[in-house]
């Protein structure tokens, strides 16, 4: 990596002793609070980093073991991120262990600054899906929802009141990249059915009460708002109220409700049928 030393003097630092003030800046990414003060969450492995970089995010810190020297692929993400003005650390396996929590890390761990869409950016068009979680508390499920949305084409999700923090390391490990291909809003619970009132197609919610199966509404020609509750309580009142629809899934064993990122996909996949070609068409 020579000659990303000689060509940006400063910018790649070697680095071995876990007390190294950057090191425990970018250990520090474990807590929201730090990443709120930062602005800034971790993402680990290579193909995430240059997905992340692809995309437009901004790198502040690239992370690479010394295993990693002389690799073209990673040597060429550290001259992308010294060309952006991220710094770039080369670390022993230790360090990386200590960043990562885990003891057989990634190769490479990208330090990214935070990015939400402002909701007032939010403007729907005919055959758009968005989704909006209430007060959503698990990262897998929170992480497992952003994957299925990227996976079904929707638009992006809207985090409504005190949920669990979408730029955490377990939320991102979920996501496998999503994170990074879908745009996420946020808002208080007043906020977000201020804005609902402006919202130009169906809103349905999923609900124990809802009389309506899913499979019997016509999602397609207009922009689709799906609304899912909170893990233990489902929404709330003020939320049901503001649906167009309640719909409920059918059930035939024993559990009287489906984990959230699973009703979520169920759903999505339902809603996406219709505009999505599925099948034939999309293994052509």
């Amino acid at each position: 990596m020579s000659e990303h030393r000689t060509g940006a003097p400063g910018q790649v630092k070697e680095v071995t002793s876990l007390a190294n003030p950057l090191v425990k800046d970018i250990k520090a990414l474990a807590l929201k609070k730090f990443r709120d003060q930062q602005n800034a969450f971790m993402a680990e492995g290579l193909k995430l980093v240059i997905d992340a970089l692809d995309l437009g995010w901004s790198i502040k810190t690239l992370v690479f073991a010394k295993a990693g020297l002389g690799n073209p692929t990673i040597e060429k993400v550290a001259a992308r991120t010294v060309a952006a003005g991220g710094t770039v650390l080369e670390v022993s396996e230790k360090v990386l262990s200590a960043i990562t929590r885990r003891d057989n890390p990634q190769m490479v761990v990208g330090v990214f600054s935070q990015r939400y869409l402002p909701l007032k950016d939010v403007r729907p068009r005919d055959g758009d899906v968005w989704v909006a979680l209430d007060r959503v508390r698990d990262p897998g499920n929170l992480g497992t929802v952003i994957r299925t949305v990227d996976a079904v084409g929707a638009k992006g999700i809207i985090l409504v009141g005190e949920t669990t923090d979408p730029f955490s390391v377990e939320t991102v490990r979920a996501t496998m990249g999503s994170v990074f291909a879908v745009p996420v809003a946020r808002a208080t619970t007043e906020a977000f059915l201020a804005w609902r009132k402006g919202f130009p197609g169906l809103v349905a919610g999923t609900h124990l009460k809802g009389a309506v199966d899913y499979r019997s509404v016509d999602f397609s020609g207009r922009p689709v708002l799906l609304l899912m509750g909170n893990e233990q309580q489902g929404l709330p009142d003020s939320l049901a109220e503001s649906c167009d629809r309640l719909l409920r899934i059918p059930q035939a064993g024993r559990a009287d409700s489906l984990n959230l990122a699973v009703a979520t996909g169920v759903m999505l996949f339902e809603i996406r049928r219709g505009a999505l070609t599925l099948g034939a068409e999309g293994n052509a």
